[in-house]
């Protein structure tokens, strides 16, 4: 029996069954069950292929399971945020690593342009939780002002 054993959001789910997705390598694992798992779940764990023809999975083991919020908030960017973006171009990405765990992405973008680029990065929400997944936190917090939009992965 094939098994795999890592970090996989939940991208789909409903009462009979749930696709899980490899969060380090983008592999997709349709379960052929629901082991009452919900959309937006990180679970770290193990599936395993279902015989004879390997083509579903089953979770198998689990070691954690949590859940990704993704939220915008109302306050702005730190100074801190707002210092690294002013050392980069428009159209750069920052990428540091918080103190303690997460990242923070500070993306700086035509000020006209905010309101977008936000909506742009709200509307990648498997993509927010597949990162934030990897770094094992619990939350994504979008913050903007003009000209500067900041993505915060916290625990």
């Amino acid at each position: 029996m094939t098994e795999k054993t890592g970090t996989f959001l939940v991208t789909a789910a409903d009462d009979e069954s749930a696709v899980l997705t490899d969060v380090d390598d983008g592999q997709v694992h349709t379960l052929v069950d629901n082991p009452g798992v919900a959309v937006g779940e990180a679970i770290e764990g193990t599936v395993a292929a279902e015989p004879p023809l390997e083509v579903a999975w089953r979770l198998v083991d689990e070691a954690e399971r949590w859940t990704i919020s993704v939220e915008e908030s109302d306050e702005s960017p730190t100074t801190h945020e707002r210092e690294m973006a002013s050392e980069q171009g428009v159209g750069e990405l920052t990428k540091r690593e918080r103190a303690g765990i997460g990242e923070i992405h500070v993306l700086t973008v035509e000020k006209d342009g905010t309101d977008e680029a936000v909506a742009d990065v709200l509307d990648d929400t498997e993509g927010l939780r597949s990162r934030a997944a990897r770094l094992g936190v619990e939350r994504v917090v979008v913050r903007s002002e003009p000209g500067v939009v900041s993505v915060r992965y916290l625990p």
